[in-house]
């Protein structure tokens, strides 16, 4: 064989080699790329097959197993999928009728005993009398008796067969009046469900971009269905990301400002969303605080009304007596109790826990407690609402200025005499609002928590859900994992740190219920208990509390805030 030959064969291997060398180095760019594309998804997406793509540029098939993070929340969702079946309905004649269903007092007497259980049967009718064969119905029970500001939830137990059990625990003495409201039929909460998991798009986000003296406003979400160039701001070990498009001239880093606003967009049919018609809010608060003459009226006023209608008809008070029962808890509140439903009620205008023995603390009492402790508040503008409400029972309290401005800056108080410091910060995205708040020292609620080396004079109290209500569940429940991963490093370091989680309160019925109705936050609420249910923190139900206080308004008054600071302050001292 000839050396030209030779030569020839060995050029002609070369070349065959850097050829395939360089299609599996192009390859194995693009497959880069398209597997880091998947690993900032933020969602399962797996629950509508038929919804719109809110991805465009990245496929829906999994190229790796799930993390440990996406199998629990594909695990919920599932589990709440089957507790939200679908409900189609044709017309609403067909729904649930609050008119025509049957509340029926079971073992009815003349006078009850303090610590008595009353059970009311519900059998649910539709608007044409036919009884339904399942459940689903999004109910509220409550009892009171508004001559002595008492008040307490009821527990709904659902058969899933168009029945349920409404309880009542009898916790104080005198005439006691019942209500169990409809606050949305099957049909409805089923079709709450499904509009929330169909789009990222019912908020817009708009990001202020500052250089020197120029800015800018673009585009931002959690998802941006767009071509152009994007900012990413992305939480790898969470799996958090937000998006901006990115503005000419300026870098993604200065993103300095974020607002909010309300996208006119719905995923409910127009018959859907006629199942959500409110009447006036001032009638609403008045049905909690009037008597009986009053709460007819209130009736009559709302005939028309779709959410929160009254289901116990001309139902007479209950009279309750001492009987001569009398139960004494021992055991303190601590961390690591597990409220039950309801876990108190409200007498006098004070909040009674029933599963520990609560102390109703003075200004002295609560001056000792907050000696040394350094208390960090992390949340929506709920808990907020405890940072304005302390100095107002610790004079010794005082604002620190910390050169921020807008009521959503960071709030610390400080007693440099006793050592005591509390801190407000609200969570990162997504926090809706018109108004305009800063980007500086933003961060997630786990990233917070993972700046604190904690102690035993540390407490951290923990709340968000209202700003997620207009997003698809999942996340919601990744955040919810990410605190609670957050708080288990954080006992691992400082097992003596108190961790409080304070649950959503219950909100106005008349705001708009697709994007902010009650609905979403009870969902939040069941998410919350399963999530934390095995960590030892304290709970502090606000759920269970504003609706014994029945303050239907996001921000209650100063009574209900004092009473939820009163038990944290026995959940750390």
């Amino acid at each position: 064989m000839s050396s030209n030959t030779m030569l020839q064969k060995t050029l002609l291997i070369l070349i065959s080699f850097s050829v395939v060398t360089w299609m599996i180095f192009i390859i194995s760019q693009n497959f880069t790329k398209l597997w880091s594309a998947l690993n900032l998804s933020i969602s399962v997406h797996y629950w509508n097959n038929s919804a719109k793509s809110l991805f465009p540029k990245t496929s829906l098939i999994p190229l790796k197993p799930l993390t440990e993070t996406e199998l629990r929340i594909k695990e919920i969702i599932e589990k709440l999928d089957q507790q939200i079946p679908p409900r189609p309905f044709t017309h609403v004649n067909t729904t649930t009728s609050a008119t025509h269903s049957t509340a029926t007092i079971l073992n009815p007497r003349d006078t009850y005993c303090r610590g008595d259980q009353l059970d009311i049967l519900l059998e649910v009718r539709d608007h044409l009398g036919q009884r339904k064969q399942y459940g689903g119905d999004f109910l509220r029970a409550r009892m009171s008796s508004p001559a002595l500001t008492a008040g307490a939830s009821g527990k709904v137990m659902d058969f899933n067969n168009g029945t349920y059990l409404v309880s009542f625990t009898l916790f104080w003495e005198g005439q006691v009046s019942l209500s169990l409201l409809l606050i949305h039929p099957s049909e409805g909460a089923s079709a709450l469900w499904r509009a929330r998991n169909q789009g990222y798009d019912k908020i817009i986000f708009k990001g202020k971009f500052v250089n020197g003296t120029s800015h800018v406003f673009t585009e931002c979400g959690l998802t941006l269905n767009s071509n152009a160039e994007l900012c990413e701001y992305l939480d790898d070990r969470d799996q958090e990301a937000f998006y901006c498009m990115k503005p000419q001239h300026m870098p993604c880093e200065a993103l300095t400002y974020m607002t909010t606003r309300n996208r006119e967009v719905s995923y409910l049919t127009d018959k859907e969303n006629s199942l959500f018609h409110r009447g006036l809010k001032q009638s609403v608060s008045k049905s909690f605080q009037a008597g009986r003459v009053i709460f007819h009226q209130l009736e009559e006023r709302n005939v028309r009304s779709k959410v929160g209608v009254e289901m116990m008809k001309d139902r007479k008070h209950i009279d309750v007596t001492n009987c001569n029962k009398r139960e004494k808890i021992e055991e303190t509140c601590q961390v690591g109790m597990k409220p039950p439903v309801p876990g108190g009620y409200t007498l006098q205008g004070k909040w009674i826990t029933t599963f520990c023995n609560q102390v109703q603390l003075d200004t002295i009492k609560i001056n000792g407690c907050l000696k040394g402790k350094l208390i960090y508040l992390l949340g929506d503008s709920t808990l907020r609402q405890w940072i304005y409400y302390f100095p107002k029972v610790v004079k010794t309290l005082k604002f620190f200025d910390l050169h921020e401005t807008g009521i959503f800056k960071k709030h610390l108080l400080l007693d440099a005499e006793r050592h005591t410091q509390i801190q407000w910060k609200k969570h990162s995205y997504p926090f809706v609002t018109f108004q305009l708040y800063s980007l500086i020292d933003h961060d997630y609620i786990p990233r917070e928590i993972d700046r604190l080396s904690g102690d035993k004079n540390t407490a951290i109290v923990i709340t968000f859900g209202q700003h997620f209500r207009p997003f698809p569940i999942d996340i919601f429940i990744r955040r919810a994992i990410g605190v609670q991963k957050a708080i288990e490093r954080l006992f691992l370091r400082s097992p003596a740190t108190k961790v409080i989680i304070k649950t959503e309160n219950i909100r106005e019925m008349h705001i708009e219920t697709e994007r902010f109705g009650d609905f979403h936050g009870y969902i939040h609420y069941l998410i919350m208990k399963d999530i934390f249910k095995d960590l030892n923190v304290g709970i502090i139900d606000a759920w269970d509390m504003t609706i014994a206080y029945g303050t239907d308004t996001i921000h209650p008054p100063d009574h209900v805030i004092g009473n939820q600071i009163n038990m944290f302050l026995n959940y750390i001292c």
